[in-house]
């Protein structure tokens, strides 16, 4: 089977459940972006981190997939004809206190915060203040989204709290790894 199928020569592309929209679709946007995401993720996982943190990170990975297929897949579409749920899986309450959870264990080791945080910290903190970046970016996509279709509430609570689980790994990676953190001090210039 080729790769290539030629039908979004002409700027469009095919949802699940088969309606063709625009690329510039802002349903295609949301799931663009959560796709770069989860290369993001990909990148991130090349530095040295702690096994727990590989296996959080590959969590989100996976998680990512399946919020970016619930959203290419258009809200008239979620069910079949029988009421069946389309997808066997979406983001649930649970993915959002698991992130809840990692970040209360990572901030048990951290200093309160006392001023802003610049992106920096080393190389791999670094990499995960993107990560939280392109988070926020896809979470106003589907945003916008939500303000003209029907979307989860899970969806975009689980983006949201993912940009701070990011923010706080980034935090704690920059700790484990001896690096120093910069600081936004407004009294400091």
């Amino acid at each position: 089977m080729k790769i290539y199928t030629k039908t979004g020569d002409q700027g469009q592309t095919g949802l699940y459940g088969g309606e063709r929209v625009s690329k510039a679709d802002l349903r295609v946007e949301v799931y663009g972006t959560v796709d770069e995401l989860n290369a993001q993720v990909a990148v991130a996982l090349c530095e040295e981190l702690e096994q727990e943190k590989i296996m959080q990170l590959s969590t989100i990975q996976f998680n990512l997939f399946t919020l970016g297929s619930e959203v290419a897949t258009p809200t008239d579409k979620l069910y079949l004809a029988s009421g069946k749920p389309r997808l066997s899986l979406v983001i649930q309450q649970q993915d959002i206190e698991q992130l809840e959870q990692w970040m209360d264990q990572m901030e048990e080791f951290l200093d309160p915060l006392k001023y802003f945080i610049l992106p920096g910290g080393g190389r791999a903190s670094s990499l995960l203040h993107v990560c939280r970046t392109v988070t926020r970016r896809a979470e106003r996509h589907l945003v916008a989204l939500a303000q003209n279709e029907q979307v989860r509430a899970e969806l975009l609570v689980y983006l949201n709290r993912l940009s701070d689980y990011f923010f706080v790994l980034s935090r704690y990676v920059a700790k484990t790894q001896g690096k120093q953190e910069a600081v936004w001090n407004p009294n400091s210039r």
